[in-house]
């Protein structure tokens, strides 16, 4: 499923003196099974610009084109979209509402219209995907930790059975081992399905480690789209956006400034521990 943004810009409370510009300008072209890291600071417009993908909020002017069709246009499908690009909000509980985890990832396939089997199926499918055990089926998804109402939520999600899948920081409040369990799991979902992801994340680490190309947003522009190592060059000007680098990139510009020789160009901790051996001759 290809994605195009075509010099969109969205204003809120147009026309008012409240007016203000979220997006400004943006072009942007998502290709299919990508994994993309969308990164910048609070207020820099990352969660109005996934929300224009699946049509929640629609551009002040510009357009969203979905395999060449501008998902604005009079009679188009948004309901058919919606189920084929998956958004999962950063608060799961404003996604859940049924009396059992079961019931809440059936809700979106039983929407699409499908059999009460086909819906089951693909919700028991879905669960086990994000690593929701049998037991915690018939639970009320608010009795659940923030981690498990997290995967419910995907799953919720997962289970309509998304092209592309946008996660707006969801590893939010997670403690380190749960972060690297669901980044793990969105990881093997991909490679599973094919399906494009999209992570909004204030996280440098997690970009580094998963995205095979990151987006960065400052003041609703795009300040830089490219790899993860080609975007994470840009240390003093990430650094004035408020963003900075991955922990272990800044410890390579450290240990340079110290006199070792080492690159910089090194964004994870493997790729770290092999550079410095290499300066160290070992």
């Amino acid at each position: 499923m290809s994605i195009i943004v075509n010099h969109l810009t969205y204003r809120y409370n147009p026309g008012t003196a409240m007016e203000s510009t979220a997006l400004d300008d943006i072009n942007l072209k998502i290709e299919d099974g990508e994994f993309i890291g969308l990164i910048g600071h609070t207020g820099s417009g990352k969660s109005t610009l996934v929300q224009q993908l699946n049509g929640i909020l629609k551009p002040t002017s510009g357009g969203v084109y979905v395999d060449g069709a501008d998902i604005s246009d009079e009679g188009y499908n948004l309901k058919k979209l919606r189920g084929e690009v998956g958004l999962v909000f950063q608060y799961p509980e404003h996604q859940l509402f049924e009396t059992d985890v079961f019931s809440d990832v059936c809700f979106g396939p039983k929407n699409l219209g499908l059999s009460k089997k086909e819906t089951e199926l693909r919700a028991y499918e879905a669960l086990k995907q994000v690593g929701i055990e049998d037991d915690y089926f018939y639970q009320s998804p608010f009795d659940l930790s923030g981690g498990q109402k997290r995967r419910v939520a995907i799953a919720g999600v997962l289970a309509m059975k998304p092209k592309v899948l946008i996660l707006d920081e969801p590893t939010a409040g997670l403690d380190p081992k749960g972060r690297d369990e669901l980044l793990e799991k969105l990881t093997a979902i991909r490679k599973d399905t094919g399906c494009t992801i999209i992570l909004v994340s204030h996280s440098m680490e997690d970009v580094a480690r998963y995205a095979d190309r990151i987006v960065v947003m400052h003041k609703g522009k795009i300040a830089f789209d490219d790899t993860p190592s080609e975007v994470f060059k840009h240390r003093d000007e990430l650094k004035e956006m408020g963003l900075g680098v991955p922990n272990i990139t800044e410890t390579m510009y450290e240990l340079k400034a110290a006199g070792f020789p080492v690159s910089t160009d090194i964004i994870t901790v493997d790729t770290a521990v092999k550079e410095i051996l290499r300066a160290m001759g070992k």
